[in-house]
Formats: structure tokens, sequence, C-alpha cells
């Protein structure tokens, strides 16, 4: 296990029980030695869910079973394996997941369409199901509602540190839960989805509901965060709401009284997109960019993007080197519209650029003192329009090649 990443979080979350919800994490052996690297949850009946998963078209199989399963609308079961992803794996991968969703189902008593399945490692490699399926009587025999930090565990790959966060809501009144875990370190540049997190809640709420909230809610979170450009085969992002609050039931994703809860949704699952950043690979350093003045918010987020996944800048900044020209060379070539002498940079709230040239008066001392933190901030006025976006990284260290060139061995 790599040492954990020096932006962690002190400590894991308390996550409180949530009504309908029981976990419980095993080690199967699927990969992993003297560690767990299976999670199940058992949901009660009536249990709702959404999802949203990797637009990638070479989509492992277990992300094109939950794709399928989800349109359903229901949940009882989810099963995740760590270690190997089951991805680009043919017919086998999906006789793989169909073996364990008819082994969970049966011992869950649930339909084939409420079990869902999701698989996180290497890819290319056949998924010893058997050991999975065989395990899961033992695993169903241990499941509690509060084991959360296990849960988040067992989901590992090369994460440092598990993934959790909490939140409370009212809707109508009613108090609500909602609580949530990740688990993400490389391969990270998500499109429409996460790399794997599963977020449930004991809200009352229609699946059609919990659909709009979540796509809305990643577009602000997951799909505005970046480690390395890579977007996964498996990345899957689920919701599910077990009813158990009471709340009066809300069958419009924009009606007033789900304010509060979408508000709270929306701040958990950018804190599950941030923790995943601050465990990018080899990560010393957590970058945020803000993009103004752009052509329109799809403008300003691929401007944003382009400087997030430049390696010079992400090497610059590991190097504790303000070199803003970096910034204006990823600016340049991110495709949109940008008006070089209007073009304002400020590092760590210093004007390091203005009007096509060095800022007038510039001392670099303060910006330097500022890359020798955790916490690097980095501004950028294009100077077209209107459009703007926030894009959050991590720098790029030597640590990450030595994780990744030794992934498989």
């Amino acid at each position: 296990m790599t040492a954990i990443s020096p932006l962690a979080p002190t400590a894991f979350p308390d996550l409180p029980v949530i009504a309908g919800v029981r976990l419980a994490s095993h080690a199967c052996g699927v990969r992993y030695a003297g560690r767990t690297d299976l999670l199940m949850v058992e949901m009660d009946p009536g249990t709702s869910a959404a999802g949203v998963f990797t637009r990638s078209l070479t989509a492992s199989a277990p992300v094109e079973w939950c794709r399928a399963a989800v349109a359903k609308g229901r949940a009882r079961a989810l099963v995740v394996n760590s270690g190997n992803a089951n991805a680009f794996t043919g017919s086998v991968g999906v006789a793989s997941v169909r073996r364990t969703v008819d082994s969970t189902a049966a011992l869950v008593g649930c339909k084939e369409s409420e079990v869902y399945i999701a698989s996180t490692g290497t890819i290319g490699v056949r998924l010893p199901d058997e050991k999975i399926t065989a395990a899961l009587a033992e695993v169903r025999a241990k499941l509690k509602p509060e084991a959360w930090a296990e849960a988040a565990r067992a989901i590992m790959t090369t994460d440092t540190y598990p993934k959790g966060a909490t939140r409370t809501a009212t809707i109508d009144g009613v108090t609500v839960t909602i609580n949530g875990i990740a688990k993400g370190a490389g391969m990270i540049a998500p499109d429409m989805a996460t790399m794997l997190s599963y977020v449930f809640t004991d809200a009352n709420l229609p699946a059609e509901v919990l659909q709009a909230l979540l796509s809305k809610g990643v577009d602000r979170s997951f799909n505005c965060i970046t480690v390395d450009s890579d977007t996964s085969t498996s990345d899957t992002l689920m919701l599910f709401a077990t009813g158990k609050a009471g709340n009066s039931p809300v069958t419009d994703a924009k009606d007033r009284r789900l304010a509060d809860f979408r508000a709270k949704l929306f701040d958990l699952l950018l804190d599950l997109a941030l923790q995943v950043v601050k465990d990018g690979e080899g990560a010393s350093k957590f970058v945020t960019i803000h993009v103004t003045g752009a052509a329109g918010k799809r403008a300003a987020r691929r401007i944003g993007m382009a400087i997030a996944n430049s390696p010079l800048v992400k090497t610059a900044i590991a190097g504790e080197d303000a070199n803003w020209g970096r910034v204006v060379m990823a600016v340049g070539k991110a495709g949109e519209r940008a008006d070089r002498d209007r073009l304002c940079i400020r590092m760590g709230g210093v004007l390091v650029a203005d009007k096509g040239e060095m800022a007038a008066g510039y001392d670099e001392a303060p910006v330097a003192a500022h890359f020798k933190g955790k916490d690097i901030v980095i501004e950028v006025d294009v100077g077209i329009g209107t459009g703007k976006a926030t894009v959050y990284t991590c720098d790029l260290t030597h640590a990450y090649i030595d994780i990744n060139g030794s992934y498989r061995t």
C-alpha cells in the first residue's frame, strides 16, 4: 500500500445508519492478499435507484448490466469487487456478471434487475467470479447498518484512504440523511460519471426524481475533476433511496420542497469528488482552477480542463515553479475562443499576466511562496464573454509513474 496522500482528510467521517441499508465487506482473494476486496449492500424492498455511467466505448460488462437494470428504477442489492475490472473480457465477462447477479438475486430473494454489479481493477483479465459467488452467503451473514468505513475500504484499488461523506437535509420538515462512499485515484477524467461512487438516502423519492437530481449534481462535481485525463471503462455513480424517512412523496425534481435536499446532495457529491482528486496517484498538491470570461459555460470548462490536464502545468506545480507561461499555452490549445490581449491570469490571488503580457510590476516572490503550499489556486479570465467554470486537479509527480508503472506487477 502506498503511503497515505498528504492531502487526505484527518479521519473517515462518522456516517450514521440509514434505515433500509445494510453493508458488509469480505476478503475473497480476487487479486489482493490480506485485505478486503468485496462489498455487498442489501437494501429494503421498495428502494428506488438512479445511476450515471461512463461514456467509454469500451465500457465494462458490469457497467452495461447496471445501465440496463437501472432503467427499472428499483434496487435490493449491490455487489462490488476490487482488483479486477471485468472489462474487455468479452462474452466471458458478460457471463461472469450474470452468474453473480443470479446468485445474489436468489440469496436476497429479489428480481435480477434489482441487483447491481461493479468491478474495479485490472482491465482485460478474466474475473474469478466463483470466488465472489462462493462467499456471498458468508458476506450476507455479516451485513450491518453501520459498516460504512469497511465498505469504502473494500472498493479501494490504488486509493491511499477510504472516501466517505454524509449530510442531513429536510423535505417538508422531515429530516433525511444522505451517505456516500467513493473510490478513485488514477484513470480519473469522468465523462458523465465517476470512478465508483455509491450514495444512499432514506428519503422517499421516486427513481425519476433521483435520476434528474443525480444527472444535474454530477455535472457540478465529478465532471469537474481530473487527475490524469483518462476516463475509466468502469466509471459508475449510483444513488439509492429507501424511502424510510417517511417524507411525503415528491414527484418533480424541480419542486421547491427539494431545495434543501438538492443542495445537500450536490454538496456531498462535490465533497466525494474532491476527495478523489486529493488522492490522485502521487499527488502532493490540490489545484483549483477558476475560468471566467469565456464564450459560455462549456467553453469555460474546456479551457479549465485543458489547464488541469496539461502535464507541463501539473509538473510545474509539482516542482513549485510559478511558470504562468504554461497556463497561457494551455488556454491557447483548448480550442475555445480566447483573446490574447485581454487574457488575465492570477496565481494565489496575485496578478501575473494582463492584457497579453506580464503584469506591470509583477513580483514572483508571493506566487512562489503560494506554490510551496498544498492548495494551489489559478484564476484565468479569457476576455470573451460571461461563461465561467471551476475545475479541480492535482499535481503530477514521479510517484504517478512509479504507481502506474508497477500496477500489474
